[in-house]
């Protein structure tokens, strides 16, 4: 069977996105397991190049169809929205509306069956803010643009798989939104895309909202009887198995030591904490419950190092690793 058709975004091109596609593209052992095109600037690619000593053939293609898979070769569907004199390592709207339009794109050729997973190189929030698109993030934004009502971050390492049941809101304001309706979709979300990976019945550990989980009432207000335990509660009569609420110190030790196939953290510090200090180029997030595959890399714009030619690509090969691996564990 040939490998997968991956749709690549460039992410924002003021940051290390451009950079970080050219050194996963250029790996050899990417070839192995996908075909990547590239939806982004062509001209930025060819000076991210650049600025790794790297000199691949950046080939401008109309669609899919045309892409041409050899060595040394990238294809790029070309938007040419960035000017030449972009600046690197700077918030600029122009870079941000660029980005929107290289993820709009890619929702678009795979809800169309034209590629068969989505991967993203990182945006910059302020800069999609100033475009005037007003998403916390990819994850959202992809949400939106497949009509999709609600969906989860997945952190996924070798040791460690986290879902989140919230993400980019203020912590006081994560703890008023979590409920266990919201909680026990969440848990729903990890255990269908556990499987879907291949694991048939996965251990699933969830974390509380208080330390030590509240201590049976000692710290906090209840959070965890009233957000937490229900849905716990009511997934395990299912026949799940569901584990908590569990202190999240815990929980992430015995995750790591192999007790827990996939942790349910509450909030966003809470999860991706662990795994970055696992190492950014160890992570990979997973957005789940879209009705496409979408993988990204586990770091931001890194404005204060791109155009320098030190980015490492390792987190987004890894991305495009699993990107290709769901789609094949899928069927897709």
């Amino acid at each position: 069977m040939s490998t997968p058709l991956i749709a690549l975004t460039m992410g924002d091109g003021s940051g290390v996105g451009p950079e970080v596609v050219i050194g996963a593209l250029l790996a050899p052992e990417t070839s192995a397991f996908c075909r990547p095109v590239v939806i982004g600037d062509a001209r930025r690619l060819r000076r991210a190049a650049g600025f790794l000593g790297a000199s691949p053939e950046v080939v401008a293609v109309d669609g899919v169809a045309d892409a041409v898979f050899e060595p040394g070769r990238v294809n790029v569907i070309d938007l040419g929205l960035l000017p030449d004199d972009l600046p690197w390592g700077k918030v600029s709207a122009v870079a941000g509306g660029a980005a929107y339009a290289y993820v709009r794109l890619a929702g678009e050729l795979a809800m169309s069956g034209q590629v068969r997973a989505i991967c993203t190189a990182p945006l910059n929030k302020e800069a999609l803010h100033a475009a005037g698109h007003f998403y916390p993030g990819h994850t959202e934004l992809l949400a939106h643009l497949t009509g999709t009502e609600e969906v989860s971050m997945m952190l996924s390492t070798a040791k460690v798989k986290v879902i989140h049941v919230t993400t980019h809101i203020g912590l006081i304001d994560a703890v008023a939104r979590i409920e266990p309706g919201l909680v026990e979709r969440t848990i729903r979300r990890g255990e269908a895309a556990m499987r879907g990976s291949g694991l048939e019945r996965p251990k699933i550990g969830v974390c509380g909202i208080n330390p030590h989980a509240g201590e049976n009432g000692l710290f906090g207000y209840g959070e965890e009887e009233e957000k937490i335990v229900p849905a716990v509660e009511r997934l395990r009569a299912e026949g799940m198995d569901v584990h908590g609420p569990l202190p999240a110190d815990t929980a992430f030790f015995l995750a790591g030591r192999g007790d827990y196939d996939l942790i349910v953290a509450m909030y966003h510090d809470q999860g991706h904490g662990p795994v970055k200090i696992l190492g950014l180029e160890a992570g990979v997030n997973i957005t789940v419950g879209l009705p496409v595959i979408r993988t990204s890399v586990d770091h931001g714009t890194a404005f204060d190092i791109a155009g320098k030619g030190v980015a490492g690509a390792g987190s987004m090969i890894e991305a495009l690793r699993q990107a290709a691996e769901l789609s094949s564990a899928q069927g897709l």
